[in-house]
């Protein structure tokens, strides 16, 4: 298992190449291209911008897994949606019926996930931004914290030592509980949920219980048992929260469901690594 800093220096070491390349045909690290159907502007020394531009798509298996799961008119929560890696192709699998609403905190994320969306106008319709941060409850007038956004493929000091993540500022952001914001909407189904809030994903399932009992949605989820730590949450409250709502565990490449026990999960995940996994209700 790779950990997130390996996978970066790999990253890197191609984008040092095809940079090379590029500059030898005058052409600089920002770009605009269109990959699987969807239009994007990208920044190749960002390491979610260069997998979109070598592969086609950001994590494609985890894209595979959800172009299969959704169906014409599905509702998606993209919670940390980041530059949009997602939340686009997302909104082609749901269809011209279906929406996503992305959530992402960051400044600079938001602002790049808004100009992604736009760049494509057959697939706004379906598309809702908010610049929300999800918490537990709550916060009017609360400071929402930094928060990683950016994944350079050049290192430097100001980097996370093991995700190699850089903090962005969240001064536009306001602090809800999803349970409220989709109150706020007036939603009458949330059919999949993609999670990816290094570490904050405790405090937001805390404020989701009312959308997870009611709607049972399925949670693709990106587990790492450290930045849960950092944030002052554990594996074990993670099983705790989901249990609560019936909610298993299972891995996203093969369905093979996870360890009941906490620190079985943490020893087969170590520090600076994760792992894609399927958060389903018992009875589905």
């Amino acid at each position: 298992m790779l950990k997130t800093k390996q996978k970066i220096a790999l990253a890197a070491a191609v984008q040092e190449i095809v940079m090379s390349i590029r500059r030898l045909l005058g052409k600089g690290p920002e770009t605009r291209v269109r990959r699987g159907e969807i239009n994007w502007d990208l920044d190749l020394r960002e390491g979610i911008d260069f997998s979109i531009w070598l592969l086609g798509a950001f994590e494609p298996r985890t894209v595979r897994y959800y172009q299969k799961l959704l169906q014409g008119g599905d509702v998606v929560l993209d919670i940390g949606a980041n530059v949009g890696a997602h939340t686009l192709p997302l909104a082609r699998a749901v269809g011209p019926s279906g929406m996503v609403y992305a959530f992402e905190p960051t400044d600079y994320a938001f602002a790049k996930l808004t100009k992604n969306c736009s760049l494509n106008p057959k697939l706004i319709p379906r598309i809702r931004c908010m610049q929300y941060m999800l918490v537990d409850s709550d916060g009017v007038g609360a400071t929402t914290p930094g928060l990683y956004a950016s994944w350079p493929l050049k290192r430097s000091e100001d980097l996370h030592k093991l995700h190699q993540g850089r903090l962005m500022e969240t001064t536009g952001a306001e602090a809800r509980t999803l349970d409220s914001v989709v109150r706020s909407l007036n939603l009458d189904r949330v059919d999949c949920v993609k999670l990816d809030i290094d570490g904050f994903e405790c405090a937001m399932l805390r404020g989701a219980r009312e959308v997870l009992r009611r709607w049972k949605p399925v949670i693709i989820l990106e587990l790492a048992p450290y930045a849960l730590a950092e944030q002052g949450a554990t594996v074990a409250e993670l099983l705790h929260l989901l249990s609560e709502c019936d909610y298993r565990l299972r891995y996203l490449s093969n369905g093979a469901l996870l360890a009941s026990d906490p620190r079985t999960i943490e020893a087969q995940i170590p520090p600076g690594a994760s792992v894609n996994v399927i958060a389903r209700p018992e009875s589905m």
